[in-house]
């Protein structure tokens, strides 16, 4: 069976009686056993895996067509599944078994999915390479060609989602992107991983990081995937309140349609500084759009500079306010040993949260303390609202989309991870974190090889909505680059 099948792939075999889901399903846990290795997964229910693929294939004997019918994915650790342990990759949540289903996941599995198990991530999605997590690091299966026997990280947080889907551990993948931890794993992994609108998906049954920010998106081998992989995830909620009421569009039936005419941003804040082979791969993905009739326009976004500090000012504080419930009383898992009630919560907190999330709470703390509120938090809100409003005034009322990369460096060691400083691995943001501010829909499409045989992706926002016009553009890219035939991969532990 080959190993790299997309979607559409999957279904049109299903229906052909090529495979059947329980074959897809055999053949996928095999796999992940054979690669454990790579850590992508914390949570396996092989029984019931089998069992939801038995019953997929009875309901394709009868005549039942949905999109995802049959179709095994990975659920990234901060989406509750029922029945099956949902930790969020933090000692203190590991005894949690939801009795309840996130909308997201139960959208997907109206639609026929069925799921494999849950994928590593960083704690709580706080980082950028997957090495905060419980469970330990997860590993890209890439290899620089300058230093074959280093072990690279996937990116952050949907790291482990990542390795699933580049690694053909699963068919696509569940992920989410505070601040880039779709995008970030997507453009390190070779990968299309989008992040949509805020309020386009729900984030009822998500472990909440920070909660205007977080918003929950796909990871796939291709764009088409991806189109459809969101139609299905995305909908209104009634459960969540900033959930958006808007129609879902079939997102796949806009791929291949002409773009002839659209303008495409190109903001000098996103380039200044760019090393020469990002450029490079900058300037390659201009000229695509180009050969496809866009007009690219110059723009400017003078906030840029300043949404890194906000957002490490708004999701620290929203991460604070969120992670108090976690004390051992009510949720989460209580410490054995404790005198007193400062004991027992200072104790399961302490033994329970991993070292980034603790520092983004006490970060969160003090910029929400009585004494500091105006000057570091009040501040953040005033600037991500101006950020809004230059994406609005200054890009959107000019072009149609924005053209960026979205990382600045390809994938970096895991030894090499553990010896940056908390600002260096923040600064890995820098390129995805103004979308979040701005509640924008943003995709990471791969656009190439770098010179050392890493992926690189270059990445499109968009205005509030137009999820359509992404999608497009990122086909055009996609086979303008033509990644997913020519991607090597090297799995190697």
């Amino acid at each position: 069976m080959k190993a790299d099948l997309t979607i559409s792939e999957v279904r049109k075999g299903l229906k052909t009686r090529e495979f059947s889901a329980v074959e897809l399903m055999q053949y996928f846990l095999s796999r992940i056993e054979q690669y454990s290795a790579l850590n992508a997964y914390v949570t396996l229910d092989t029984e019931k895996a089998l069992a939801a693929a038995k019953e997929a294939d009875e309901r394709i004997a009868a005549g039942e067509d949905l999109p995802l019918l049959g179709v095994p994915l990975a659920i990234k650790d901060l989406f509750c599944t029922k029945g099956m342990k949902t930790t969020a990759c933090s000692k203190i949540l590991s005894e949690f078994v939801p009795e309840y289903e996130s909308t997201v996941t139960q959208n997907l599995l109206d639609d026929g999915a069925v799921f494999i198990g849950k994928t590593n991530m960083d704690e709580f999605a706080m980082g950028s390479s997957n090495i905060t997590s419980c469970f330990g690091a997860c590993f890209l299966p890439y290899r620089k060609k300058s230093a074959p026997d280093v072990p690279l990280v996937p990116g952050g947080s949907s790291g482990g989602s990542a390795t699933a889907v580049a690694s053909d551990l699963c068919i696509a993948a569940t992920g989410s992107d505070t601040g880039g931890s779709v995008r970030q794993p997507a453009a390190f992994s070779g990968l299309v991983g989008i992040k949509p609108t805020y309020g386009l998906c729900s984030r009822w049954g998500m472990v909440a990081f920070a909660s205007s920010l977080d918003q929950a998106g796909p990871l796939t081998k291709c764009v088409e995937d991806a189109a459809i992989m969101l139609r299905s995830m995305a909908g209104y909620d009634p459960k969540d309140s900033t959930s958006a009421n808007v129609e879902i569009p079939d997102y796949a039936s806009f791929l291949g349609q002409s773009i002839k005419g659209m303008k495409i941003g190109i903001a000098k804040e996103y380039t200044d500084g760019l090393n020469n082979e990002n450029m490079a791969m900058f300037e390659r993905a201009k000229s695509w759009l180009v050969d496809a009739g866009c007009e690219l326009v110059d723009i400017s976004l003078k906030t840029t500079p300043y949404a890194l500090p906000a957002y490490y000012i708004i999701a620290p504080a929203e991460a604070s306010s969120n992670l108090a419930r976690y004390d051992g009383v009510r949720y989460s898992k209580r410490a054995e040993h404790y005198d007193n009630i400062d004991e027992l919560y200072t104790n399961s907190r302490s033994e329970g949260f991993g070292e980034e999330v603790k520092r983004r709470i006490l970060t969160g703390t003090y910029v929400l303390s009585a004494g500091y509120y105006d000057a570091y938090y009040t501040k953040a809100l005033k600037i991500q609202k101006m950020i809004k409003d230059d994406f609005r005034d200054n890009a959107f009322s000019k072009v149609d989309l924005i053209l960026t990369m979205t990382s600045p460096n390809t994938a970096f060691g895991v030894e090499e991870s553990t010896q940056m400083s908390p600002t260096d691995m923040y600064l890995n943001d820098i390129f995805t974190v103004n979308s979040n501010i701005a509640g924008l829909p943003a995709i990471s499409v791969p656009a190439g090889l770098s010179n050392d045989g890493l992926p690189m992706g270059v990445q499109l926002i968009g205005n509030h909505f137009r999820e359509c016009d992404i999608f497009k553009v990122a086909h055009v890219l996609e086979v303008a680059a033509n990644f997913f035939d020519k991607r090597q991969k090297i799995i190697k532990i």
